[in-house]
């Protein structure tokens, strides 16, 4: 016996080899390779006993760790992260092919805008500069629309130094979409065409499971106020502030929930309470009837539905309502009592988003939160009513895959260092 035959006897599992032969089959109908001795070729050595295909690798910690091994032996996880990959290049040949430009923009920026978070800070030694990780595009998306291109999206990377959880990674990635001359009624049906198709192509139906929920993706999907919502869940009227506030109050004391402490993806001037920091006492009112919405509300969204017209004070990027000007004219979309998109009709008036910023900024952390006055002068050479989306691609996977977690749809999640 030569000595490759000699060498094969000792293979084990996990070991690579290159094999070049005859094509065939067995008796038994089985394809196989009838290889030469000198058409073996040993590659790679598995030098750790890598786990049974049968049960695969069970211990959750471990699998988030050792993606490497996870991906060998789940075939499920394997199968999963290439949907994500066929996904992400569904919603790009989708806006491409209706005349979306794709664009990058940077990831360090010097002033953190686009949305209310705390940005992972970073330094630059050769021009001496403090940076930071974007938290959004946004900003600099709609500096293109002023530039002239009227139709752009941005597939990115995000960072929040913020919390952990379920829904949440501090590095998350997010679809942008902005359309010169269209609206937030022009973002909802592109929201509703991007995630109608993909939900077609990669779920077998209409109908979802997700975890204990069963999700109906037939269209036309719910459109319903946020003000209805708020009435129907809580029992508050929103000109009511005083109702509200007792039952923000009701919330905490009686059904033990932290408001202010859900950390959500939030453009720039929502609540950034973080951590229960302030009472009810101490918030503004719009941020109170908002931190009562996401307590009562949000956890009877199931279905598809786009909750529409936002309380303006909530909305500094987005443009108000001509009818009732004490409302934005933005949605958000939830799906499995998530929030998956943020879209609005956008503000393009100077003055006003000169105003809405120094608002924005009152109290909040100078050394980080910082005016983008580059941007109110791109306003100033005129910017054309616009659309702008948001959807945040993770949880997205995470629903058309009946993933229990976002770490399930993250190759690589931060984790807490392994202790010794």
């Amino acid at each position: 016996m030569g000595q490759k035959w000699q060498l094969a006897k000792l293979l084990e599992p996990g070991d690579i080899i290159g094999a070049a032969g005859q094509l065939g089959k067995t008796k038994t109908g089985e394809i196989t390779i009838w290889v030469a001795e000198d058409g073996l070729t040993f590659l790679s050595k598995c030098l750790l006993q890598p786990p049974e295909k049968f049960h695969g690798l069970a211990d959750v910690d471990q699998r988030y760790r050792q993606r490497y091994v996870d991906l060998w032996a789940n075939p499920e996880v394997m199968e999963r992260f290439k949907n994500r990959s066929a996904i992400i290049a569904t919603i790009r040949e989708y806006l491409t092919s209706r005349g979306f430009l794709e664009v990058e923009t940077p990831m360090m920026q010097t002033i953190a805008g686009g949305a209310a978070a705390k940005p992972f800070v970073t330094h630059h030694n050769s021009l001496d500069l403090d940076l930071f990780l974007r938290i959004s595009p946004e900003l600099f998306l709609k500096r293109l629309l002023v530039g002239g291109m009227e139709r752009v999206f941005e597939i990115n990377r995000n960072f929040r130094n913020e919390g952990l959880s379920r829904q949440h990674s501090p590095e998350f990635t997010m679809l942008e979409v902005y359309q010169a001359y269209g609206d937030y009624n022009v973002m909802m049906d592109l929201t509703e065409q991007i995630i109608g198709i993909c939900a077609e192509i990669y779920c077998e139906g209409k109908q979802v499971q997700f975890g204990d929920m069963t999700i109906d993706f037939s269209g036309p999907w719910r459109r319903a106020k946020y003000t209805e919502l708020l009435k129907q869940y809580s029992g508050c009227d929103i000109d009511d502030i005083e109702a509200i506030r007792a039952k923000a109050k009701e919330l905490i004391i009686d059904k033990g929930l932290l408001i202010g402490e859900k950390q959500k993806t939030k453009k720039q001037g929502e609540s950034s309470i973080i951590n229960n920091q302030l009472s009810i006492d101490d918030m503004d009112d719009a941020v109170v009837v908002n931190e009562v919405f996401e307590a009562a509300v949000e956890d009877n969204l199931v279905d598809p539905t786009f909750v529409i017209d936002y309380p303006a004070a909530l909305c500094p990027l987005a443009r108000r309502k001509e009818d009732d000007p004490r409302f934005a004219a933005r949605f958000e979309l939830f799906i499995a009592r998530m929030e998956l998109a943020n879209a609005y009709t956008e503000l393009n008036d100077p003055a006003e988003q000169y105003e809405n910023f120094l608002g924005q900024l009152r109290g909040q952390e100078e050394s980080i939160t910082k005016m983008d006055i580059d941007y109110v002068t791109a306003l100033k050479y005129g910017m054309p009513p616009a659309g702008g989306l948001g959807i945040g691609i993770d949880r997205l996977v995470m629903v058309l895959t009946g993933a229990a977690t976002i770490r399930d749809v993250v190759l690589f999640p931060l984790l807490k260092p392994k202790k010794d």
